[in-house]
């Protein structure tokens, strides 16, 4: 209710549904078809996880937000590996909460450096192998060797939680050329936007926690 009077008080946002499981969810959101689904992770039956991946799959244009709290949700990680856009904290204030929705419907991610590194921190011991393993000594995957090595900082810096405004500074950049970047990673990595280069930057070894 409480997330539902600050939503409706946006001129520009219409809630469409709400939804009590994750079973719940995905039938609203194949019906609905919502631009963006704030999902919480731990819930009756059909948990945020398996819901926020039947959601991405059946319906690509849909964005998922994950809620989670501060010390954030053992799963967390597990649902962003899913699909999800990003992750916000369920005390973050209104004006946070309106600008992430924002964000993400406009194809971009919710990346907050605090919250992505605590959670990488949090959870370095339990992420998957990559299922690539690196065939020379220069380290990286067959994956990653697509990118020049330009396109390797931009990636790292992402995977620090870094904005475009922040990587620009650091590579003396223009930001149009960092978005730039961007885009040619996502697109040669098929990811669907920063939150999966977060997750494969740490998955394939390019960068560690801490």
């Amino acid at each position: 209710m409480g997330f539902r009077l600050v939503l409706e008080a946006q001129e520009d946002f219409v809630v469409l549904g709400e939804a009590g499981d994750g079973e719940q969810a995905v039938r609203q959101a194949r019906a609905l078809r919502p631009d963006v689904v704030l999902m919480d992770v731990r819930m009756p039956g059909m948990n945020g996880i398996e819901a926020t991946r039947r959601i991405v799959e059946e319906l690509p244009e849909c964005r998922v937000i994950i809620l989670t709290t501060f010390d954030l949700d053992e799963y967390a990680f597990a649902a962003l590996r899913a699909g999800a856009s990003g992750f916000l904290l369920k005390d973050a204030r209104p004006a946070e909460l309106t600008a992430a929705i924002r964000t993400v419907a406009t194809g971009d991610a919710v990346i907050s450096p605090r919250v992505t590194r605590r959670m990488l921190e949090l959870f370095a011991g339990y992420l998957p192998a990559a299922g690539e393993a690196p065939s020379s000594g220069d380290g990286l995957t067959p994956r990653l060797r697509a990118l020049t090595p330009r396109e390797l900082e931009v990636l790292g810096a992402i995977a620090e939680g870094l904005s475009n405004a922040e990587i620009a500074e650091r590579f003396v950049l223009s930001e149009a050329t960092v978005k730039t970047h961007v885009g040619r990673i996502l697109a040669k990595l098929d990811l669907r936007d920063r939150v999966q280069a977060v997750v494969l930057a740490y998955e394939s070894g390019l960068v560690t926690p801490g």
